[in-house]
């Protein structure tokens, strides 16, 4: 049932249409933001209350706030594709729901319902869908975030008493600008994303913070991205900062880490396992020892590889790097086969091009 309701106070300022047009015509990414975001906000003896669409702007907290200390927060992300009608349309919203009240219950923080979080994200679209990019096949989209944090002033280790939801948008380019090109990786043996019975599972902003020093180490070794190992025995591979990671064997599987407690489940992971079959290719789950994509690669076993997230959809991925080694790239230099079909399998559906069988898309505008 929802409990949320959200009034609408336009700005009185917005974007002209010139300057809203020259920011799609290169939007970059999470550079720009529309006019407008949607708060609300929770009390531990009121619940959810005082839904709104108002001006984006700065937001007013006090020094004490919770989540400046303490880093109780957490935050979704998706996106809003423009089909060809001129309507708007989110992919599977009910899958980053259920995972933002996942990690709601991780972080002590409230659960917002389903039909909330929907409601949220169609409230801010109709009254900033000019924002969202012409369906012109350029892979453009309306990036949203959904975000939850302790705005509670005080100092103490608690669960906060007062938490603020909110939403904000800001259009994207197309990932790749100039075709698909793989990333070079690098191992990191030094730092851990995330350990047993931590955060791993949550999708909060501590993950991405303890992310960022392996991430730094791999940019210094010529490499665009850091592959985090499990932290107990750093043997088996678990995700990049911010992606999941496949591999395309040649007995036919597509393989990808298990969830463990301390990998994100992707919404786009969770999409690719049920597309999988569609590509004649056996979806399995399981621990995959970093050795066996250095053996599976020399050896020809493994064919493909690919990171798949929201905002790049599916990434080829090209050599691996650690230190005193290096393995080399499979696939061609835009991804292999079957990395390109499911990509294009994805986007096809999210862009309206074709059919959604298995009720993916949700109308937002």
């Amino acid at each position: 049932m929802s409990a949320l309701s959200f009034t609408v106070q336009r700005r009185q300022d917005p974007a002209s249409d010139e300057r809203r047009a020259e920011i799609l015509a290169n939007p970059g990414f999470g550079v720009h933001f529309t006019d407008h975001m949607v708060t609300a906000t929770w009390t531990k003896d009121g619940g959810w209350a005082d839904g709104r669409v108002s001006a984006y702007g700065p937001i007013q907290l006090m020094p004490s706030a919770a989540v400046l200390h303490y880093a109780q927060e957490i935050f979704e992300g998706m996106k809003a594709y423009r089909h060809a009608d001129g309507s708007v349309w989110t992919f599977r919203p009910e899958a980053n729901a259920a995972r933002m009240q996942r990690s709601a219950r991780r972080l002590a923080l409230p659960e917002l319902g389903e039909e909330d979080f929907v409601a949220s994200l169609k409230a801010l679209v109709e009254v900033d869908q000019a924002w969202v990019p012409e369906a012109d096949g350029s892979e453009a989209s309306l990036y949203l975030r959904p975000f939850m944090y302790a705005s509670e002033a005080f100092l103490g280790v608690r669960p906060a008493n007062v938490v603020t939801y909110s939403v904000i948008a800001s259009p994207a380019g197309p990932y790749f600008s100039g075709g698909l090109k793989p990333v070079t990786l690098w191992i990191s043996q030094h730092y851990a994303r995330a350990g047993v019975g931590g955060t791993g599972s949550a999708k909060c902003g501590g993950n991405y913070a303890s992310s960022l020093a392996g991430q730094l180490e791999g940019i210094e070794n010529g490499c665009d991205q850091a592959v985090f190992l499990d932290s107990a025995s750093q043997e088996y591979i678990e995700e990049l900062g911010g992606m999941n990671l496949f591999f395309v064997t040649k007995d036919g599987q597509l393989v990808t880490p298990e969830l463990t407690g301390s990998i994100l489940e992707g919404i786009t992971r969770s999409s690719i396992l049920e597309l999988a079959k569609d590509e004649g290719l056996e979806p399995v789950e399981r621990r995959i020892p970093i050795q066996e994509w250095k053996d599976g690669v020399a050896s020809g076993d493994i064919l493909e590889i690919f990171a798949c997230g929201t905002a790049a959809v599916v990434t080829p991925v090209g050599e691996l790097r650690w230190e005193g080694g290096t393995a080399p790239a499979v696939g061609g230099a835009e991804g292999g086969e079957v990395t390109r079909s499911i990509r294009s399998r994805l986007l096809d559906i999210q862009y309206g091009r074709a059919e959604d069988s298995r009720g993916w898309l949700t109308r937002l505008a």
